[in-house]
């Protein structure tokens, strides 16, 4: 099947949706949504709960601005400061937009909208309408977007994105009802793919998501930050994170042989001096979720770390156990004070873990409870998972490509992050990056420039080459597994500094058998898939290894381990740089590229009015 679109967007989640309803409310109306599934995304499965946004005039007398949250989002380091901005500024504008939508973000009774602290932020930025956040955010996207009449196509793993004269065109898809290829062209292709999820083992992601960056890795589009993940404690049996609430009541953790019930203990236990020292760490762990080699030995990211030991090199099994308090005691007084005024002003100074939970956020255990989990019952597993990639492909303030015209990655895939992003601006950042990019094809790529016969050359070629590759005999699962736990130990929280160069090289080996050897027809679906994972799997290898050889240092949420076991100090000079990725055919591209500044606009009226009237703020083209 061929066909043709003004606009088509790729993707399903909260930004790709966010992008569909802004286009057909901004009068584009040639519009097709790809989907996998969309209740199968990251945004309506995981458990992203909180929102950063600006909130001046939305709640208290707490000074803030666009300027002042910008910058909280550049000093988290290679991170390009205008593009900080423009997400500062859209972060009202894109939540009061959620909340016409009927997302249930919670107000006082004068209609201030609250805010938390959350981490790497220095106000309280954060909101949350529980543990179902962004799950109520795609639900109200979703009704929207079928009220709106947007043309959706589900059960499509898209498959290669077409490119030509240096610009997007379209992409191929395959549709898992027919079993067959298909080819849309476009004027303009939205990218809304989430995050790198099928390249780990061990992931918060869903597990029906993989992601699709490579796809646009291999059709030339420059990415940046990709060593930039984010990892944290997560369930496991049920892909959470464990973060918030769930650390604030203070759980006992505790490990069991790989039974999963024999020899347990409290293993925290052997590593603090006692037990208010331990829970005190383990309320940090709330808002301070993700590792952090700052936060090692002395801070809350060493739990990470003996949670790690526990489960990776002793071969054993942890656990949350909500049911009970530390068997050393829980004495209130002998908290840190952060702590216990937390727990005394939520009113949960008694009781259990689970009792302090139900207070303080009964939502957590319902969630549990809907997945076949009792926490009232059972104890929780959980590991280190990876949670989020802050890096992705490179993209300018409208969220178009910074190298491929008319392609705009928008949500997790679009690498504006940088190394310890606060808590909450990846939701922003993906209703932010939606509005810019319905906003910019609408002022200025609303006529079509595309050759369309090249193009539909060009996919046919694209096709053909597909084709060849699907009457192999590899076995997909080998290959998925392959991958998974090559990244999953050298790209994950604790990378092995003399190690990552043969690590690359093995990503490489392994996307050359996979192209040679290829896969079954009757395993196309995961065919396709393998091929972008393995793609971007060998572009994110070289390019951790790169930094790591650059001497950019442990930093974020990674820590390069030496061969002595010792972890590598950061150079923080580095966070004046982003690491820019990208491939020429077989070439690889990494560089340093100067971290652009917040800029300080003029902020004339009569000036800015020009300019926004005879759309100069678009830029020339």
């Amino acid at each position: 099947m061929k066909r043709r679109v003004h606009t088509l967007v790729i993707g399903s989640g909260a930004a790709g949706l966010a992008a569909a309803l802004r286009l057909r409310e901004l009068g584009v109306e040639d519009l097709l949504l790809l989907s996998e599934g969309l209740h199968r995304g990251t945004s309506i499965n995981t458990g992203s709960d909180k929102q950063t946004y600006y909130k001046l005039g939305i709640y208290g007398s707490e000074p803030d601005s666009p300027v002042q949250l910008a910058h909280s989002i550049f000093d988290g380091g290679s991170v390009h400061g205008d593009v900080a901005l423009v997400e500062a500024a859209l972060s009202v504008r894109c939540f009061m937009h959620l909340v016409n939508l009927g997302v249930p973000f919670p107000h006082d009774e004068f209609g201030q909208y609250i805010g938390y602290k959350t981490d790497h932020d220095p106000k309280r930025r954060a909101t949350s309408c529980g543990p179902y956040t962004s799950r109520e955010m795609c639900l109200a996207l979703i009704r929207a977007v079928k009220a709106a009449g947007v043309e959706i196509a589900e059960r499509r793993t898209v498959a290669e994105l077409v490119t030509v004269d240096g610009r997007a065109a379209g992409a191929i898809a395959f549709n898992g009802e027919t079993k067959e290829f298909e080819t849309i062209l476009a004027e303009n292709v939205v990218f809304a793919v989430g995050g790198p999820g099928g390249l780990y083992r061990t992931s918060v992601y869903p597990a029906g998501h993989f992601g699709a960056i490579g796809l646009a890795l291999k059709a030339g589009a420059l990415a940046q930050g990709l060593p930039e993940s984010q990892f944290g404690l997560a369930s496991i049996k049920f892909r959470w994170n464990v973060s918030g609430t769930y650390m604030q009541v203070l759980p006992r953790f505790i490990s069991t042989a790989a039974d999963g019930v024999s020899d347990e203990r409290e293993f925290l236990l052997d590593h603090y001096p006692d037990a208010g020292a331990m829970n005190s760490m383990i309320f940090l762990k709330g808002y301070q979720w993700p590792f952090d080699v700052r936060k090692v030995p002395d801070g809350s990211s060493e739990i990470d770390l003996l949670v790690h030991e526990e489960t990776v090199k002793k071969n054993r099994r942890v656990f949350l156990d909500f049911r009970s308090n530390t068997a050393a005691g829980l004495d209130f007084d002998a908290l840190s004070e952060e702590a216990r005024n937390y727990l005394e002003k939520s009113g949960a100074l008694f009781g259990t873990p689970v009792e302090r939970l139900r207070k303080m956020n009964p939502g957590a255990i319902s969630l549990y409870a809907d997945h076949g989990i009792d926490l009232t019952a059972e104890p929780l597993e959980i590991a280190v998972c990876t949670q989020h990639n802050n890096g992705g492909l490179a993209g300018n303030i409208w969220y178009e490509s910074v190298n491929l015209p008319h392609l705009f990655p928008i949500g997790e895939v679009n690498g504006s992050h940088g190394v310890t992003r606060p808590g909450g601006t990846a939701l922003n950042a993906g209703q932010v990056g939606a509005f810019r990019a319905a906003e910019f094809i609408a002022a200025k790529y609303r006529d079509f420039t595309l050759d369309f016969a090249a193009a539909e050359k060009r996919a046919a070629e694209l096709l053909a080459s597909l084709e060849s590759r699907l009457n192999g005999t590899r076995d997909w699962r080998a290959d998925r597994r392959e991958l998974q736990e090559r990244m999953t130990v050298y790209g994950g929280h604790l990378r092995p500094v003399e190690k990552l160069d043969e690590a690359a090289d093995a990503a490489r080996k392994l996307l050359d058998a996979m192209y040679r050897d290829g896969y079954p027809r009757e395993d196309a679906e995961h065919a396709v898939t393998n091929f972008q994972l393995a793609f971007s799997h060998w572009l994110y290898l070289e390019s951790i290894a790169f930094q790591a050889a650059s001497g950019a240092g442990s930093r974020g949420s990674a820590a390069l381990v030496n061969p002595d076991g010792s972890l590598m100090p950061e150079n923080p000079a580095y966070r004046k740089f982003v690491l820019e990725s990208g491939v020429t055919g077989d070439a690889v591209r990494l560089r340093w590229v100067d971290c652009r500044p917040v800029p300080e606009p003029d902020g004339w009226f009569e000036n800015v009015w020009a300019d926004c009237r005879d759309g100069r703020i678009y830029g020339t083209l």
